[in-house]
């Protein structure tokens, strides 16, 4: 898996928007945290040829795996289209952007030095969920961390005279155990689980207005900069459990994403890609509908 790296224009390595001659496509995936982007740019990664490149600024940072929440190795699908290089030379399949940090989105595509626009189209979609469905969520997942081991992993990371304002130490999830690990060797069991809860209760907080306003950024970008962003629904996928949790999301976010991206690439429906004679539609090698 990739990731867009800073530039002296806060952007990207310039050898990835080498020339070209023709425009190239990319698929960007936009959306709140804990919307399903990595999910989407799993399911897109696992149907075409492409290649996923994390637009997190968080994520790319090294360690602290659970407080960031990095896909596992099982989840990344590496022989599906993922890669592990930097960004430091053209992927050789479609390029699909995902990832939290819209400002980084949103330097990239209007960035004059590179001229994005002019070399690339782009397919924006956006996995959107209704914010009190979403922040439920998070709350759950915030719970699953705690159990995963959240709580050691950032106290093996915690340092008294850490700086909270730069690199990793900016993840929710971090600044918020500081008085906890500096309280409890002076605290009794009680004292320190009132304490533990607390740190817990502010990172799902924290969470939750980071969520609100990266829904608010995108807003932004499709209303004021007239981005032609596709919104995908995926409230009753959240709201559903189990299987029919899976079965709204490939009928809600999945499947019309497809659709979408099909449609971008090849100008044509994805239903005809696979219903087509064999030979009949050229595409790419892998195509996997």
């Amino acid at each position: 898996m990739s990731s867009l790296l800073d530039t002296p224009s806060g952007l990207l390595k310039s050898d990835f928007f080498s020339p070209r001659r023709h425009k190239e496509k990319v698929v960007i995936l936009m959306g709140a945290t804990g919307s399903g982007k990595s999910r989407l740019s799993i399911d897109l990664a696992t149907r075409f040829p492409a290649e996923v490149i994390n637009s997190d600024k968080i994520q790319v940072h090294e360690g602290l795996d659970i407080v960031t929440n990095k896909m596992t190795e099982e989840e990344q699908f590496r022989r599906h289209g993922f890669t592990r290089h930097g960004f430091d030379r053209v992927p050789s399949q479609l390029p699909i952007i995902a990832g939290g940090s819209n400002s980084f989105i949103e330097a990239l595509v209007d960035d004059k030095h590179f001229r994005f626009r002019s070399k690339y189209e782009c397919c924006f979609l956006w996995v959107d969920v209704a914010m009190p469905v979403l922040h439920q969520y998070v709350s759950e997942r915030v719970d699953k961390m705690v159990e995963n081991g959240m709580v050691d992993e950032v106290r093996n990371f915690f340092d008294s005279n850490a700086n909270y304002s730069t690199g990793i130490g900016k993840a929710i999830g971090v600044h918020e155990f500081d008085r906890y690990f500096r309280g409890e060797p002076f605290l009794d069991k009680q004292g320190r689980a009132k304490l533990l809860q607390e740190a817990i209760q502010e990172i799902k907080t924290n969470t939750c207005r980071l969520a609100c306003r990266q829904w608010e950024k995108i807003n932004r970008l499709r209303n004021q900069k007239n981005w032609k962003i596709h919104q995908l629904d995926a409230t009753e996928a959240f709201r559903r459990r189990g299987e029919e949790s899976d079965e709204a999301w490939e009928e809600l976010v999945a499947g019309p994403s497809t659709e979408m991206v099909a449609q971008f690439l090849y100008d044509i429906s994805s239903r005809a890609l696979l219903t087509s004679p064999a030979g009949a539609i050229r595409v790419p090698c892998g195509i996997m509908l």
